[in-house]
């Protein structure tokens, strides 16, 4: 028996006014502004077709304040599933033009559902953040709802990669669903993401100040380090997306994307070995470092605008996925400060619950000496270095190709902090701390006895960089797995990783451990 032609009607009607969504009009206000609306953004998202989406029909059951009247389009926020590149993704995308893409109790169970999904069947979930906050009318309910969503934010985290993208407005207790997740993204222009506006600010502590300067991309990309990347628009945002899922797996139980070929190509790089400047105190750009050991130099930067003196980012060698970690000499003669310390520990820690190898390019001269690092805690700070490195399981590599100087050293992990291998260039210094302060401390009687304090400090910091900081000394006591020419350096790699490709290691049983927070 065919469908009656009035139910059929009926489904197509519905469909289609769900649909529209906040309307054409509201659609071609953003439009004109260079703006997606909520399902471009999640039509962007996806391969064509293969998007199939829940809760289309939901409806609000509110009956305070007028609402009893209100059909609201999907409650304000589109869910679903479908394929990025041919494997699984779930989403969800609010719907600014819809009551101001405001959370109740539906719109959450809808994300809930969606965030449930994706921790069963072990995908990816990405999230469009574009919201007024919480949906005033559903009172203590809305609250609720925001404490559902965060909740499984926890549940799912080190299971699945969770990619948030701010594409509007984000507000007070909104913000902490994105801070939960792996990686945030913020469009430049028409987000904002705070927890008190500058009104609010002003009203309770009498400060001045601008939108701009607490809740700007330019502001979390710089200054707070609460987000990943900033994306020219909605377009970029979505092909950042796609660039992250590049390199992330499915799931914590999955292999990274790696792009293995049988035949591994071992050849010399001499471009590595003009790199470093001859004077060991020049700066140099380590990114070029990295470009040089990449697979055809693609690398993507992660949190690029913030702590700068520490570069994190994605790429691979040999095919295989790579996280790396590196000391940028470029700024603060890439020493470790609290913020650069923050950075690589939550990188290293992301790339251990997916499985991600990590490679270490090691140029510090320490953790940045300062009153205001002391009293900010840098102590504790710079130990969740250690605690990254020496919890992660997955093959560590450490390249040290300058300076290697004290805790630092340590902390841009050693193989005393669990390196699998540590590979040493000749320009390699390792040394509890730099020749010059090393030599003012060992021999201050001898320079306050010579004539030329200058020559003789310039005499004995030689004698000490080639008797005490040497690589050959690290690696006389196995600190150091080899010492190799820096062209040599990517195919050692590529070797290290491919023989440790079946690593596995189980530490004690314990619930977790306690990092330093």
């Amino acid at each position: 028996m065919a469908i009656s032609r009035s139910l059929a009607d009926e489904l197509d009607k519905r469909r289609a006014a769900a649909l529209e969504g906040g309307g054409p009009a509201k659609a071609a206000d953003r439009h004109a502004k260079g703006r997606m609306t909520a399902r471009e953004r999640i039509e962007a998202l996806y391969s064509a077709g293969t998007f199939q989406e829940t809760g289309l029909h939901a409806q609000h059951a509110t009956r305070h304040f007028g609402m009893e009247k209100k059909s609201i389009p999907a409650d304000g926020v589109i869910t679903g599933t479908g394929f990025v590149d041919g494997r699984p993704v779930a989403a969800f995308s609010q719907d600014f033009g819809v009551v101001g893409g405001t959370l109740g109790e539906m719109h959450s169970r809808k994300i809930c559902f969606v965030l449930d999904h994706a921790l069963k069947a072990g995908v990816p979930v990405v999230g469009f953040n574009d919201s007024g906050g919480a949906r005033i009318q559903e009172g203590v309910g809305a609250l609720s709802a925001y404490g559902q969503v965060f909740y499984r934010n926890v549940q799912l985290s080190g299971v699945v990669p969770q990619i948030s993208v701010i594409a509007g407005p984000c507000a007070g207790g909104a913000a902490y669903s994105p801070a939960l997740t792996d990686f945030v993204i913020m469009t430049r222009e028409h987000a904002q993401m705070f927890i008190c506006g500058p009104e609010v600010i002003r009203a309770v502590t009498g400060q001045t100040t601008t939108m701009d300067e607490i809740g700007s991309a330019a502001a979390h990309g710089s200054v707070s380090g609460n987000i990943h990347f900033i994306a020219e628009d909605d377009a970029d945002a979505v092909a950042i997306v796609h660039r992250l899922l590049s390199f992330l797996p499915s799931n914590n139980m999955m292999d990274p994307p790696h792009r293995i070929e049988p035949d591994l190509a071992i050849e010399d790089d001499p471009e590595l070995d003009a790199l470093l400047p001859e004077d060991p105190k020049s700066a140099y750009d380590v990114r070029g470092v990295i470009a040089r050991l990449a697979d055809g130099g693609d690398f993507l930067e992660v949190m690029a605008g913030f702590a700068a003196n520490l570069v994190v980012g994605f790429g691979r060698i040999g095919g295989v996925v790579t996280g790396f970690v590196a000391n940028q000499p470029m700024v603060k003669a890439g020493a470790l400060d609290i913020d650069a310390s923050d950075k690589g520990a939550r990188f290293v820690r992301l790339c251990n619950v997916f499985n991600i190898p990590l490679v270490t390019l090691v140029d510090v001269p320490g953790f940045l000496p300062g009153v205001a690092e002391e009293r900010r805690g840098i102590i504790r700070h710079g130990a969740k270095m250690l605690f990254a490195y020496a919890s992660a399981t997955v093959p560590k590599i450490t390249v040290i190709m300058r300076k290697a100087y004290g805790g630092a050293y340590l902390a841009m992990c050693s193989q005393d902090m669990g390196a699998d291998r540590v590979i040493a260039w000749p320009s390699a210094e390792i040394a509890v701390m730099g020749a010059e302060g090393a030599v003012n401390i060992l021999y201050r009687k001898d320079l306050a006895a010579a004539e030329d304090r200058a020559a003789r400090a310039q005499e004995l910091a030689a004698e000490y960089r080639a008797e005490f900081a040497s690589p050959y000394l690290s690696a006389g006591r196995l600190f150091v797995s080899d010492i190799v020419q820096p062209r040599q350096t990517r195919s050692a790699i590529a070797l290290t990783l491919r023989g440790l490709l079946s690593k596995r290691e189980t530490r004690p049983p314990k619930k977790h451990g306690n990092i330093p927070l």
